[in-house]
């Protein structure tokens, strides 16, 4: 999601995008989802595991990329002009939603209950809102916007009554956010009552990417690397403890998208990008990043062919023990692995098998020069 050359661009910031697309494809592809360890599955409500920190990581990601790129465009005279920058903002959010579209209806394509959003949907919208915000406000106002934007969603939460329920509902049922859904949204949502990536909670994962364009323009302002580095460490320690000590009164809940989620995986993405950062661009140590940096380099290629692999796989019927269908993907799981390991590591290892054969895809694209730019 950046025009940016290849070998222009911060190698750490490939590794972290990269390891963040590792990450998704090994949460979203385990062997069977009823043998998930508990890392590697979301939280069911309130709370957070690892898995609950992919989706923030790449909205903070999309918000540093967006500063290195915009930022050089507009003050090194790179021929870019405002209008111009405007236009790729729209397009590019365009074609990942429309990406997201694809994928959600695969391979049927029931308009009457396609979901509308989604991952790749909530990343266009974030997209083109914050290159909006990055645009057209000075930096104290595109602060204020992510402040404004984190206590509006607590209060509105807080103190909008939805019917039937009240105000300050902060369950699965009857909340604000599940509301507006059920309003606008109706069958086109991921489960017949609840979609994660909601309309309402879009606006705090804005402010999430909004904390990565201030990371981003830390990174632009031309300090030492150690400097840079610990200005990271330090800013991201404190919004973890800022969001933790918010999440007293308005819970970390990924699903919900709280503003104490947002601030807190916003500050563990800054901390650990910052580590990153400080290992691989200031101290040079690259050889064992690229593992990663040939994942971050295509992470929208292989965000989408992953996704429609994995429904093929799931969609394909093949004659299972007793003669019994079962999926391809189901077969290939028991008889590679499940035959021979217990359960849940056979799960794991299913997972890790899926994440291995699309670094050989990208591997190979990336010896071969092919990257996928939206």
């Amino acid at each position: 999601m950046t025009d940016e050359p290849v070998g222009s661009r911060l190698l750490s910031l490939d590794a972290f995008r990269g390891l963040t697309i590792a990450g998704m494809l090994l949460v979203n592809n385990p062997g069977s989802w009823a043998h998930l360890y508990p890392p590697l599955a979301h939280a069911e409500w309130h709370g957070w595991t690892p898995t609950d920190l992919i989706f923030p990581f790449f909205l903070f990601i999309v918000g540093i990329s967006l500063t290195l790129s915009f930022g050089r465009r507009l003050t090194e005279g790179r021929g870019a002009t405002r209008a111009d920058l405007v236009r790729k903002v729209v397009v590019r959010g365009a074609v990942i939603f429309a990406l997201g579209m694809i994928l959600s209806g695969f391979p049927f394509y029931r308009l009457a209950t396609i979901r509308i959003m989604g991952v790749l949907q909530r990343i266009g919208v974030v997209y083109v809102a914050t290159g909006l915000v990055f645009l057209f406000a000075g930096v104290r106002a595109q602060r204020r916007i992510a402040l404004g934007l984190l206590l509006g969603y607590w209060l509105a939460l807080l103190l909008v009554p939805v019917p039937g329920y009240g105000a300050g509902i902060l369950e699965r049922q009857g909340n604000l956010a599940q509301y507006i859904d059920q309003q606008l949204l109706g069958a086109h949502r991921w489960l017949a009552d609840w979609d994660p990536e909601g309309l309402l909670s879009t606006l705090p994962a804005i402010a999430t990417c909004l904390l990565g364009v201030e990371c981003g323009r830390w990174i632009r302002g031309g300090r030492p690397p150690r400097d840079t580095a610990l200005g990271l460490f330090v800013v991201g320690n404190l919004a973890m403890l800022a969001g933790v000590v918010w999440g007293i009164w308005f819970p970390i809940n990924k699903n919900l998208w709280t503003s104490s989620y947002a601030l807190f995986t916003g500050g563990m993405a800054c901390y650990l990008f910052g580590l990153l950062y400080w290992i691989v661009d200031a101290r040079g140590h690259r050889a064992w990043s690229r593992f990663f940096v040939i994942y971050g380099r295509n992470a929208i290629l292989v965000f989408v062919a992953s996704g429609l692999l994995a429904r093929t796989l799931a969609l394909v019927k093949v004659s299972g023990p007793e003669g019994v269908a079962i999926s391809l993907q189901a077969w290939l799981h028991r008889t590679l692995l499940a035959s021979w390991l217990p359960l849940y590591p056979a799960s794991l290892a299913y997972a890790v098998g899926n994440v291995l054969f699309w670094y050989a895809v990208l591997r190979e694209l990336d010896r071969r020069g092919i990257y996928l730019k939206v």
